[in-house]
């Protein structure tokens, strides 16, 4: 019924309580979760999940503020990219929320990394999952010389855990990328969010839960795992005037239609 599009169940905060999760998804009706890869050196331990559980997925990227870990090369991109049931590239794009002392200019490697894996993803034609924090005007710029555009070619993917305002949902639209929506969307200080959630085109909405982090209410401030992805859709739900149940469909298709393109 339910899909979560993005969640860590490799960290340590989940992954010494695996059997009991994935108990709990089956209770709440989470069918699947795409398990995200955010160094190269974890990425063993996420395709791992994936492998050995039928409705795990998973993604092959550097976050952009994983500092002092193998840098990743095209190829490297590639042939990650390339391993069953790794069906996107990322977590990936800009964050400058936390700068320590530098200037924008000096997050230069930040966008080349971003770039390798955009490449990546356009050639795998395989979706990316874009991290932008502090950052849009750059996240969105970088895309756009690469040939994001949402034309043919285009490797497309979504802004996951979005918190940015409405020009930059509407420019992501614009670019062809889906908009996911994570806990946050339940908060009270979050209206300004869920007024994006209110909009965002049917056939473009994900949810996740971002999980350990980000536990929707009324579990704020707990540890988050994909059991929980249920009341972001309930929120969702109460904001588009909708029935949970059908929220919960048209999340799963699009992520279908989003991740599982090159699943045959």
């Amino acid at each position: 019924m339910f899909t979560d599009s993005h969640c860590h169940l490799n960290f340590p905060e989940l992954v010494a309580d695996l059997p009991a999760i994935l108990r709990a998804m089956q209770t709440a009706q989470v069918d699947r979760a795409l398990c995200i890869s955010i160094t190269l050196e974890e990425f063993p331990a996420v395709h791992q999940l994936a492998l050995d559980h039928h409705n795990l997925w998973a993604t092959a990227g550097v976050h952009p503020d994983s500092e002092g870990v193998q840098e990743p090369s095209l190829d490297d991109l590639l042939h990650l990219g390339s391993q069953p049931k790794v069906v996107a590239i990322g977590e990936t794009g800009l964050d400058y929320y936390r700068l320590n002392g530098r200037s924008v200019a000096d997050m230069h490697w930040q966008r080349e990394r971003f770039r390798t894996h955009i490449r990546a993803a356009r050639q795998l034609t395989k979706p990316l999952v874009i991290h932008t924090r502090s950052a849009a005007a750059d996240t969105l710029e970088v895309l756009r010389q690469e040939g994001e555009d949402g034309s043919t070619g285009s490797a497309g993917g979504v802004f996951h855990c979005f918190t940015e305002d409405d020009a930059t949902a509407r420019a992501a639209l614009d670019l062809g990328f889906y908009i996911s929506f994570s806990g946050i969307l339940t908060f009270k200080s979050a209206q300004s969010i869920r007024d994006v959630a209110a909009w965002v085109p049917l056939n473009r909405l994900l949810i996740e839960t971002d999980s350990p982090y980000l536990a929707p209410s009324p579990h704020r401030g707990k540890t988050n795992n994909p059991s929980f992805v249920p009341l972001v859709a309930a929120q969702l739900a109460q904001t588009r005037g909708m029935a949970v149940e059908d929220v919960a469909r048209l999340t799963s298709d699009n992520f279908d239609a989003l991740f599982m393109r090159s699943q045959g």
